[in-house]
């Protein structure tokens, strides 16, 4: 029922857009409106949903064992090794005069599309899908919720010292952090950044061998997916940062406006409030504090079935956060080849106000060496 009525509002977007075919590959389009999740392979699945007639799951043979069948949503479709995929998908759309394509898709299988349908034209099919999969319902914002509480665990574990930090390289750390979500209930690890000292100055810094030692800032983002009673991911994102001894006063002081600028930007996330606003009253703070020029990226992006989606908070973006928009809500400040700090939660928008899923304690940890 919950994929059926996902699929009747994206029919209903595709009537308003004049779209008459709807393709999904490979990406999170994929498993929400049908509860299958593709693997990347060179081999093609494709679920095809004409504006009008049954959606078709087109899978390769190898494949087919994993889908679970919905009957009434779709139809299975398998294809062996000496069929061609492309010219399958291409007789089920026919003479259809527009084409939405999923952004994941693979540029190769694009590219043969375009051959098999070269009268159609061709559109994002985020155009269609970002709208439906921004607004979460309220069973989607209790599987983000489930998902941020288990990343919350692991942090608490993080600032409460039970995570050995002091002579074990980066990676190691990634590691524990990345087998604690496990633990926690996450079915895949997305990321799980470790970032000591100056190497805390590179926002995505790709934790390795440099062992961590004391007297140093340490910012760990993490966050995976976790399934919810449909089998689809919703994704979980936190960062944390730890001060292994005392802290220098310059650090501690910037400390101060990273958390008050975050703690004002969540505050500000009500519904109607435009995204770049947000990004803006923190952003100032910050400025005005002296670290504008620190501050390097935008305040946070929307989270669901990925880790990344609409809306993003961003200067430039005017769209109105509604009830049920989901984001992250993330400043940091990073000093070139000195230190740097990030504060994150995920937040929901909602007519009460905007609900923080991150419960852990935002200060600084200080831990002893």
């Amino acid at each position: 029922m919950v994929f059926q009525q996902r699929l009747n509002k994206a029919r209903a977007c595709m009537r308003e857009q004049q779209v008459d075919a709807l393709l999904l590959s490979v990406g999170a389009d994929l498993p929400y409106f049908c509860g299958y999740e593709a693997m990347a392979l060179e081999r093609l699945t494709m679920l095809v949903v004409p504006f009008d007639g049954a959606a078709k799951l087109i899978v390769p043979r190898l494949e087919a064992d994993r889908v679970v069948e919905r009957p009434g949503l779709f139809d299975l479709q398998v294809w062996d090794e000496t069929d061609d995929p492309i010219a399958i998908v291409g007789s089920l759309v026919g003479a259809a005069n527009k084409v939405a394509v999923g952004d994941h898709t693979w540029a190769g299988f694009l590219v043969d599309l375009l051959k098999v349908l070269p009268k159609a034209q061709f559109c994002r099919a985020s155009e269609i899908t970002s709208p439906l999969r921004s607004i979460k319902d309220a069973a989607e914002v209790e599987a983000l919720g489930a998902a941020a509480a288990a990343a919350d665990k692991v942090a608490v574990d993080l600032r409460a010292g039970n995570i050995s930090l002091v002579g074990r390289s980066e990676a190691e750390v990634s590691v524990e952090l990345a087998n604690r979500l496990l633990a926690e209930g996450h079915q895949r690890v997305n990321f799980a950044i470790v970032a000591a000292g100056a190497n805390a100055a590179s926002p995505h810094h790709e934790p390795g061998q440099r062992i961590i030692g004391a007297n140093e800032i340490v910012l760990c983002d993490f966050g995976g997916t976790m399934e919810d009673a449909h089998g689809v991911g919703y994704c979980s994102d936190i960062t944390r940062c730890v001060h292994l001894g005392e802290p220098p006063a310059e650090l501690v002081e910037a400390y101060e406006v990273l958390h008050e600028a975050q703690a004002t930007q969540v505050g500000a996330a009500v519904v109607g409030q435009r995204c770049e606003e947000v990004d803006r009253v923190g952003r100032q703070m910050i400025t005005d504090a002296g670290y504008g020029d620190y501050f390097i990226h935008r305040t946070g992006h929307g989270i669901g079935t990925e880790a990344h989606e609409h809306p993003y908070i961003v200067e430039g973006n005017s769209e109105v956060l509604q009830s049920g928009h989901a984001f992250s809500i993330e400043p940091g400040i990073y000093m070139p080849g000195r230190w740097g700090m990030r504060l994150e939660d995920i937040v929901v928008a909602a007519e009460e106000g905007p609900s923080n899923l991150s419960t852990t304690d935002h200060r600084l940890a200080i831990l002893g060496t």
